[in-house]
């Protein structure tokens, strides 16, 4: 398999809904027929293992700090798309969480992120605002950033701080993705918007379930936006795709 596309999608500040979006995006390729591997690099809040059932061992942090593969930490999700998802969390108490964010586990996280890539048609990462090692590994190791943030005057004047940091770092933002917007709403700020969706499990996301309501096509635009790729996904609703 040649090597996938890697996308690492950050914050621009807490609460903006990046996990959410990155298992958004990870079904919507998966529905496409894509492989999938989601990676987790939001220590701090774990949000990525609430979404993986049953034991997680090893987590992203063993890997990090110890030994293994990529594949030694991957679960596949439970979504019934033509593509496999599969997740690799962190869910670790804090002093391995500590010893993860050092400089040399951040290389090793770099690593991680190119064996995946060489195993899946996409590596997407679950990446916090950017101030800490293992989050720049994330950026920088990535092909391509996607800036998440909420439709809201608190995310959104947290931007133009975010894209100059992504600039210090040599990893500029390619995209804009505003979250958790209400109905119809454009973000001007933004280059793809999402709706809010009250939805909590992977397996009920309209992405996979209901993909004809405004949610899914939604997310499906700001996957190809991110990504600049075309998935070809067939929605009732025209005009969105």
């Amino acid at each position: 398999m040649t090597s996938g596309t890697t996308l690492a999608l950050a914050g621009v500040t807490g609460g903006a809904g990046t996990t959410r979006t990155t298992v958004e995006f990870g079904a919507t390729l998966a529905r496409a027929g894509r492989d999938v591997a989601l990676l987790d690099a939001a220590f701090a809040t774990q949000g990525l293992a609430a979404h993986v059932p049953g034991r997680i061992d090893p987590d992203a942090t063993a890997l990090l700090t110890g030994s293994g593969g990529i594949g030694d930490g991957l679960v596949d999700l439970d979504v019934e798309t033509p593509g496999r998802l599969a997740a690799c969390p962190a869910r670790a108490p804090f002093e391995r969480l500590a010893r993860a964010k050092t400089p040399a586990a951040a290389e090793r996280f770099e690593a991680l992120v190119d064996e995946a890539s060489a195993r899946f048609d996409h590596v997407l990462v679950d990446t916090p605002p950017v101030a800490a090692n293992q989050a720049v590994a994330a950026v920088t190791a990535a092909d391509r950033v996607a800036l998440v943030v909420p439709a809201r005057e608190r995310g959104l004047d947290r931007l133009p701080t975010m894209r100059d940091r992504m600039h210090d770092i040599d990893a500029p933002a390619d995209t804009v993705v505003a979250t958790l917007a209400d109905p119809g709403e454009s973000v001007g700020a933004a280059d793809a918007t999402i709706p809010r969706s009250d939805v909590t499990t992977v397996a009920d996301l309209p992405v996979c379930t209901d993909p004809d309501t405004e949610f899914a096509p939604a997310v499906a635009d700001a996957v190809e936006t991110a990504l600049g790729v075309r998935l070809d996904l067939e929605f009732q609703e025209e005009g969105l795709l």
